[in-house]
């Protein structure tokens, strides 16, 4: 399409492929630094988790994965194992009532149930 210069094709496909590039390499390293848990039954939660966790002060339970974005299911909210609701969650087991910090305050919740 002419001088390469002032071509905002040629620009806006460079900048694309930048993208795409980075994109592989981060699944590149999610792949070559990933753990297969295999079956070992769980007893307490960790990463790959999904739990379900009851609100303080609320009745409905809500269902998030603990993980990743690349491990999302439908109907699951993601959360980062190093979010403070991520953290708090890890190693609790069914029953237990974790804390966490919000810059709205201390947030507390229930863990109903996990599964991997």
């Amino acid at each position: 399409m002419g001088d390469l210069s002032e071509n905002g094709d040629y620009h806006a496909a460079k900048e694309e492929q930048g993208k795409m590039e980075g994109r592989i390499n981060h699944l590149t390293g999610l792949l070559e630094n990933s753990v297969i848990t295999g079956n070992a039954p769980l007893t307490e939660v960790r990463a790959g988790c999904v739990v379900s966790v009851l609100y303080e002060g609320d009745d409905e339970v809500e269902k998030f994965l603990i993980g990743s974005i690349e491990e999302r299911r439908p109907n699951v909210t993601v959360m980062s194992p190093g979010s403070p609701m991520g953290t708090a969650l890890m190693g609790a087991k069914k029953g237990d009532v974790v804390s966490y910090e919000t810059p709205g305050g201390t947030l507390s919740v229930t863990v109903v149930d996990f599964e991997p």
